[in-house]
């Protein structure tokens, strides 16, 4: 834990101090309460223990000024034996406990012990609420092909281990659902689970929800920010889109890897975080290291377990099980009463070949639901999400075989395809984005993005 020790006596400071780095906390001390609310501000900490009698700031109001700033801080006063009735009166001002001095050891650590267990416990309860909050977005792995069931076994087979894993898939697959699967399965089931995209924030953005940042630390910074690291003790971060960031964020992952700290921007001290990391891309890592733009030792370090989901047009069987989780979700969510799919709408989506993956199939279902005015989702419903495909083929192929047409044609399609994202475009042509940039610029294709 993060501990701060308060008194104004330096031998006892001493004392307490070198006795909890022994027990493994990080800790800081302070002479008085003043010091101790600007220790509390720039590094914080779980728990206080406060001696009543001070200069400046005495106990008392060191605890209603120390939880003001952070409400869950667990304060233990430190009184002398003929001052027990201000102890008394710390607790009603919301402090944890109260020890007599001189300090018993054995009864301080059964204190930190009781802090500690109820620490897990808030957090726990949070976490629980917010999962409980989300529980109508989430849902679980769907399929029955051999594909998904080897998922499915590894995913029960890595998830006990503490190891780093590197999810790899197309863009729409569904990493992001085996990853909590990963951490559902796991001994940080408990803990948080929380999930960060790396290609849709600036590298300033990305950095500062990483890491966290001080009040002032750049323009803008008008309050403390914890990081998703931070946030995520105990528990697991997602990084999706590992292969976007930038060489600056690489070297800052690569240090919390090995050393399992971090710093928030603005601030020179290590934090601890106990966490597990698994990041995924959509993107050849092994490609981009031989290019020079993703450092080796980070690949190496993230891609200790690989694991690998396949794309939706490898693994048909999954179609119709994921169909009818997809209906029922949509009907519930728009109050429906869809009873299911046309044979010619069925052998449409069976005979698609998904380029946006499953993402793709549950937004079709979700607006084939809602436009529905029928009981049964017929061929109409989906038509302009995938009875035009064949269409589209011939179109492409109509004028002429001139080879750079066809690529330019082939590019567009693909932007139209994907909304613009240069990522997910240059994945469904099987080229690198760095490539489909250059494309665009010989081409002169008009793309804002």
């Amino acid at each position: 834990m993060r501990l701060l020790v308060i008194d104004d006596e330096a031998h006892q400071r001493e004392l307490l101090s070198d006795y909890l780095k022994k027990n493994g906390h990080q800790v800081a001390v302070a002479g008085d309460g003043e010091e101790a609310i600007e220790l509390l501000k720039s590094e914080g900490a779980e728990a206080a223990l406060v001696d009543m009698r001070m200069p400046k700031m005495d106990g008392l109001a060191f605890i209603r000024a120390g939880l003001d700033l952070y409400p869950d801080l667990a304060i233990v006063v430190m009184t002398a034996y003929g001052t027990v009735e201000s102890a008394v009166e710390a607790m009603k001002a919301g402090a944890f406990d109260y020890m007599l001095k001189p300090i018993d050891l054995d009864h301080l650590q059964v204190i930190l012990t009781r802090i500690k267990n109820n620490h897990r416990l808030v957090m726990e309860n949070r976490y629980l609420k917010r999962k409980l909050q989300e529980a109508d977005g989430h849902q679980k792995i769907i399929g029955g092909s051999e594909a998904i069931r080897k998922v499915l076994a590894e995913v029960s087979r890595i998830a006990q281990s503490d190891a780093t894993i590197l999810i790899r898939g197309e863009s729409g697959t569904g990493k992001e659902l085996v990853a909590n699967a990963i951490h559902a399965a796991s001994p940080r089931s408990s803990g948080p689970f929380l999930a960060v995209n790396c290609a849709s924030l600036p590298e300033t953005l990305l950095e500062s929800e990483l890491f966290g940042h001080e009040k002032g630390a750049f323009t803008g910074a008008t309050a403390r920010h914890l990081g998703r690291f931070e946030l995520a003790d105990r528990g697991t971060i997602f990084l999706d889109e590992i292969g976007d960031i930038s060489p600056a964020t690489q070297v800052k992952l690569l240090r919390v890897l090995e050393s399992r700290t971090i710093q928030r921007i603005g601030q020179g001290k290590d934090i601890a975080v106990d966490i597990r990391i698994v990041s995924a891309t959509n993107q050849d890592l092994d490609a981009r290291v031989r290019e020079g733009v993703f450092r080796e030792d980070l690949f190496y370090r993230l891609n200790v377990i690989p694991l690998f989901i396949p794309p939706l047009r490898e693994r048909r069987q999954d179609i119709l099980p994921l169909l009818e989780f997809f209906i029922e979700k949509y009907n519930r969510k728009n109050n429906k009463a869809i009873r299911g799919i046309t044979p010619k709408a069925k052998d449409a989506l069976l005979n698609y070949s998904w380029p946006g993956n499953v993402r793709e199939l549950e937004n079709l279902i979700e607006r084939a639901i809602v436009l529905s005015t029928g009981e049964v989702i017929d061929l109409d419903d989906i038509e302009s999400g995938v009875g035009r495909q064949a269409t589209e083929k011939e179109i492409l192929f109509a004028d002429d075989l001139d080879l750079s047409g066809l690529e330019k044609k082939a590019i567009v399609e693909a932007l139209k395809r994907t909304n613009g994202s240069l990522t997910q475009a240059a994945d469904l042509l099987g080229i690198h984005r760095n490539s489909i940039r250059l494309k665009i610029n010989k081409y002169g294709i008009d793309h804002k993005n």
